[in-house]
């Protein structure tokens, strides 16, 4: 028996693969590499290239490798680019979800853990949000990925399937003992920016929109450690095998940081003052995300371990440092 991940080249992808194979887990990726990187995968799990979107290849792996699970992370995450181009946003995310899970109920996989987003929720206010806040997602992002929630709970009313979605608010940091972390030099991910501009790799950085409704102006995230992530998925997945039923539900601390907040901490661990300009809002960014973090604790009794911004920033700091050493 094999726990499939799609994605798993990929940040969080590759996390998973390395929680499962050093749970002695028996793992299978599948990437198509356009994100994601071969030498992120750990080695002990075996690597198929191709899209999750390949309903012959994928049911092909399900019936060799004998898979029982699926944990979805595959698809494209930048909101502004989803703005500007959506058709690669339903193509990617709810298109290529529609098609592993068809895959997935022809195979007869028996649970299903998919990776969505905070974005789902749009404009909230500064309160946090609980699962139960309406859904009005303001990007094509979050709509792609709300689809594949309403698709996921529809499948698992009408075959024998229960799944997991897990709503991400902002996944930052890296495995503690540097074997994974974020890779994609282009990424947008305010922690990664500002450690890149930092370790002078940029520039200067830009913070976008500094007239929102927060205390200092700036958007407001929950941060979370990707350690601490992969844990809530490591115990979804033992909740759904355990005959545990389909559950939604968002991965945060219940602590927001403003983006001054979080350039100010890099600044501070990295020693460096770096440029930072201020410049106009993006689109589809709302002023303020955060989740009080309640029902995930009390469904699968997750206790969060690195639950510190400083803790967070360092980890992802020194990985970016380990990248500038690395031979790829």
């Amino acid at each position: 028996m094999a726990v499939l991940v799609t994605g798993g080249a990929g940040y969080i992808g590759s996390h998973m693969v390395l929680r499962l194979a050093d749970a002695g887990e028996d793992v299978v990726v599948l990437d198509n590499l356009v994100t994601g990187y071969d030498w992120a995968i750990d080695g002990r799990a075996r690597f198929v290239q191709g899209s999750a979107n390949d309903q012959s290849l994928v049911g092909d792996l399900i019936s060799t490798h004998k898979i029982n699970e699926i944990v979805h992370f595959a698809g494209s995450i930048v909101v502004p680019e989803s703005v500007v181009d959506p058709l690669k946003y339903y193509g990617n995310n709810t298109a290529t979800s529609r098609d592993l899970i068809a895959a997935a109920v022809k195979g007869g996989v028996k649970h299903f853990i998919f990776s969505s987003t905070a974005a789902v929720y749009g404009m909230t206010g500064l309160a946090p949000v609980v699962e139960q806040t309406p859904l009005s997602p303001m990007s094509p992002y979050g709509r792609s990925k709300l689809m594949t929630e309403w698709m996921l709970a529809d499948v698992a009313a009408a075959h024998p399937m229960t799944y997991g979605v897990l709503r991400y608010f902002n996944v930052a940091g890296a495995d503690p003992q540097k074997r994974s972390g974020q890779s994609t030099p282009l990424a947008t991910h305010l922690i990664k920016v500002a450690a890149q501009t930092a370790l002078g790799q940029r520039p200067k950085m830009d913070i976008f929109g500094t007239d929102y409704e927060t205390p200092d102006g700036t958007c407001v995230r929950d941060y979370i450690h990707v350690t601490d992530l992969i844990e809530a998925h490591a115990l979804l997945l033992k909740h759904l095998r355990g005959g545990g039923d389909s559950s939604t539900l968002n991965c945060a601390y219940g602590q927001g940081y403003s983006v001054r907040q979080v350039i100010d901490t890099v600044k501070a661990v990295s020693g460096v003052d770096f440029r930072v300009d201020e410049g106009p809002r993006r689109a589809g960014d709302p002023a303020s995300i955060t989740a009080t973090g309640e029902k995930v604790r009390s469904v699968l009794g997750w206790v969060p371990q690195h639950d510190d911004l400083t803790e967070i920033v360092t980890s992802a700091y020194e990985w970016e440092r380990h990248l500038l050493t690395r031979n790829r």
